[in-house]
């Protein structure tokens, strides 16, 4: 099992099409994939699920993958909350 922090960083937060390139990255490995924020944990790989989260900027959240690939995945999915989902230089 691995485990990444992260933080949102654009300004609008986690909205449908970030929450889409989320689900999009996830399902690309074999690995499992669960967000958690404060007591609220939901899986990476569905769009309703990841839309719960409400995350906006500045939530920390806990990424988490269980499988053959994890590390991969954490890294993959870290990348893109470390970049803002490219969106950071929009709207800084």
């Amino acid at each position: 099992m691995v485990k990444r922090e992260v933080e949102i960083r654009n300004s609008t937060g986690i909205h449908a099409r970030l929450a889409a390139i989320i689900v999009r990255t996830s399902a690309r490995f074999a690995a499992e994939c669960r967000i958690q924020r404060d007591d609220c944990e939901v899986d990476g790989k569905s769009i309703i699920g990841v839309m719960t989260l409400a995350a906006e900027q500045g939530a920390k959240l806990t990424l988490i993958f269980d499988g053959r690939d994890e590390e991969e995945a954490a890294i993959a999915m870290e990348a893109l909350f470390a970049a803002g989902f490219e969106e950071t230089a929009q709207y800084s």
